[in-house]
């Protein structure tokens, strides 16, 4: 749903503009320089109708800032009368001299109690207060206990671990806790273990602070990891009621962040009913993509239009696309035959370019190179990602690079 807030452009390059909230420095974002009447001016501030998504703002719309306006053509200013007075604005009543007066006949005052001596008290001296007073009366409450009558609060808005969804199935899973475990839960839907026991060292540093006894963080750090499990749950299932409602609005990294977090949650029935059925939503996104890839790739081999066909190869919808050994065949032979000598530099160095950015670039075989400058640097600078670069210019072949491997992680010291 989209709202409306005061921004501020910021600069402007070409016909993109960068703009910020007006008198904060967040949140930020660019926009389309057209949309701005009278062209965007840098420091000017307008209303602006954006959309939020997951990842970014979107601007919709952009309009001048309302002002106040100089006339009131309805009479709907509202006026304050000035009251008339006959007498005097101010009115002086002297106080009698002496230390409250002497008592006269007929003055009821009520007596002073037996043992009621009172004072004079020096500056800055506090009345003393009253036997059974309402302040005195009431009980030292003492330190409040972890999770003693406190209601949940609701998720903080920028967290890292909440999304800009609903919270549905996290004010479900709280409401079946008990009071001691509401603030526990609470810290691990903000940032799980690492929360709570960021949480527990600040309270007891305040604690320590007021000279009181501190939490045991043995008990609080168990109950967590026995609720951690369900807090994780009931966050996952709060994305994808999201994720389900967005529909095809939803961006596809956005679709599969969801899909991939659900591999370090336990399912429940209804969240595995929810995960089938995005599952089933992002493989008939990727499924069309590639049928709109393999259509572009075929247009451009039609056409004979290399530029397009290296760029669609190097831009796969997803990563476990490939393109077939029929088509990889006929772009190696076209590119191939194209790097010549007789070639146009511009082009050869375009070509040469592209061609290191796919996944055949070790198989096309260049004829020749250009007699120019910039064509045997692009071919040097390229010869490891194609070999045949390497023989047309009397060097050695380089080998393959070696297979990419996940850097594994380092194992902590034992401790002796």
């Amino acid at each position: 749903m989209s709202r409306r807030i005061e921004i501020e452009i910021t600069s402007v390059t070409g016909e993109i503009a960068t703009w910020r909230a007006a008198g904060a420095k967040l949140p930020k974002g660019s926009l389309n320089a057209s949309i701005v009447p009278g062209g965007p001016q840098i420091g000017h501030v307008y209303r602006a109708e954006i959309e939020q998504f997951m990842d970014d703002i979107e601007v919709l719309s952009v309009t001048t800032p309302k002002t106040a306006s100089p006339l009131d053509p309805r009479n709907e200013r509202i006026s304050m009368l000035e009251k008339k007075s006959d007498g005097p604005d101010v009115t002086v009543t002297y106080a009698p001299k002496g230390r409250g007066g002497s008592r006269r006949d007929g003055d009821e005052r009520k007596p002073r109690r037996e043992g009621d001596d009172r004072k004079p008290r020096k500056d800055g001296e506090r009345k003393p207060r009253r036997e059974g007073s309402a302040s005195e009366s009431r009980p030292d409450r003492g330190p409040r206990r972890e999770g003693e009558n406190r209601p949940p609060r609701g998720p903080r808005t920028g967290s890292l671990l909440v999304a800009p969804v609903a919270t549905t199935h996290r004010n479900a899973m709280l409401a079946t806790l008990t009071a001691e475990q509401i603030p526990v839960a609470e810290q691990l839907l903000r940032g799980g273990i690492a929360a709570v026991r960021s949480a527990i060292a600040e309270q007891n540093k305040t604690l320590v602070a007021q000279s009181r006894p501190t939490i045991e963080p043995t008990l609080i750090e168990r109950m967590a990891e026995d609720l951690v499990g369900r807090t994780t749950l009931a966050f996952w299932k709060d994305r994808a009621a999201g994720a389900v409602g967005a529909g095809k609005e939803l961006k596809l990294r956005d679709l599969r962040a969801v899909v991939t977090s659900a591999k370090t949650v336990t399912h429940d029935d209804e969240s595995r009913a929810m995960l089938k059925e995005l599952q089933t939503s992002l493989s008939d996104r990727i499924e069309h993509m590639r049928k709109v890839w393999n259509e572009k790739l075929a247009s451009a081999l039609a056409a004979n239009n290399l530029k397009e066909a290296l760029t669609l190869i190097s831009r796969p919808p997803d990563s476990s696309t490939r393109v077939s050994s029929e088509d990889a065949a006929k772009i190696v032979s076209a590119v191939s035959e194209a790097l010549s000598s007789a070639q146009d530099p511009t082009l050869w160095n375009e070509l040469v370019t592209l061609t290191v950015e796919t996944s055949i670039r070790r198989q096309v075989k260049p004829t020749g190179i250009p007699a120019s400058e910039s064509s045997k640097n692009i071919a040097i600078k390229n010869a490891g990602a194609i070999p045949e670069l390497a023989k047309l210019l009397g060097m050695a072949v380089p080998p393959p690079p070696p297979p990419s491997r996940p850097a594994r992680p380092r194992r902590a010291p034992s401790r002796a």
